[in-house]
């Protein structure tokens, strides 16, 4: 029996550490694939690859599991989309994402918490947003507003879906839509961010909906806690917090010699 036992620890952390090393494969592949190959169709290939057993599922299942994993797949892909708009040579801005994919894969990912898959969503959102708003600048805008209601719609799903709310379809489809038109709203001056020669983008926007994604987030979690006793005192903290939060970033942080256009 006790050989039997040792046994199984022994199998149990042989694949741990296996999963740990094919995750750790996968984040630097993931980035350093894109950049040798200039390309970012093998990385977004890589990615897809990892994510097989979502779709290696009957068809009437293949849409409920792309909804289930769609953070994770944004995760992913925005990653692939932020390394190859980096350039084709190694920097800074490629390790940091390769250690935030890494990080993202083996510590962020598996949690399963109310508040882990609120900064799970919240990740999501910045960086998809990153990503498409970097897209957006050399491609029709209309693929970023797109964009913007898909991640808005997977940030909310995600975390409604971990509720007891049953019927949450229309709250998510509103936040894509929020989501889709303040993306609109600022790709009108489409304001980045630059840090010298480091690589490190980050687009306004992506730090506009990710505030905006806490506090609605927080507000509607306080909705449904409170019910009939529901008070606008007890969102008015970080509604006002995310309005003067987004207030200074638009009217201070907004010059001309940031804007990518």
């Amino acid at each position: 029996m006790a050989d039997y036992v040792l046994a199984r620890k022994s199998r149990n952390i042989a694949s741990s550490a296996v999963h740990v090393l094919l995750n750790i494969l996968l984040g630097m592949g993931a980035v350093l694939i894109t950049v040798f190959s200039a390309n970012p169709a093998l990385g977004i290939v890589l990615v897809l690859v990892s994510k097989w057993r979502v779709f290696a599922v009957r068809s009437r299942y293949l849409l409920i599991n792309i909804k289930s994993n769609l953070i994770d797949i944004i995760v992913g892909l925005s990653i692939v989309m932020l390394t190859y708009y980096s350039g084709s040579s190694l920097i800074l801005v490629d390790f940091v994402l390769m250690a935030v994919y890494i990080a993202w894969l083996l510590f962020i990912k598996p949690l399963s918490t109310e508040r882990a898959n609120l900064a799970q969503s919240l990740i999501a959102v910045f960086l998809g947003i990153s990503a498409s708003s970097i897209m957006s600048a050399t491609l029709d805008p209309i693929v970023g507003v797109l964009l913007a209601f898909l991640i808005g719609y997977a940030a909310s799903r995600h975390v409604l879906v971990q509720t007891e709310e049953e019927n949450f379809a229309l709250t998510t489809l509103v936040c894509g839509l929020v989501f889709s038109e303040i993306a609109w709203l600022c790709h009108a001056w489409g304001i980045i961010y630059t840090f010298g020669d480091t690589g490190i983008k980050i687009p306004q926007a992506a730090i506009i909906l990710t505030i905006f994604a806490f506090v609605y987030s927080y507000a509607r979690q306080a909705m449904v806690r409170y019910r009939e006793d529901f008070r606008f005192k007890d969102i008015v903290g970080p509604i006002i917090f995310g309005v003067v939060l987004i207030g200074i970033i638009v009217f201070f942080f907004s010059k001309p010699a940031f804007n990518i256009y």
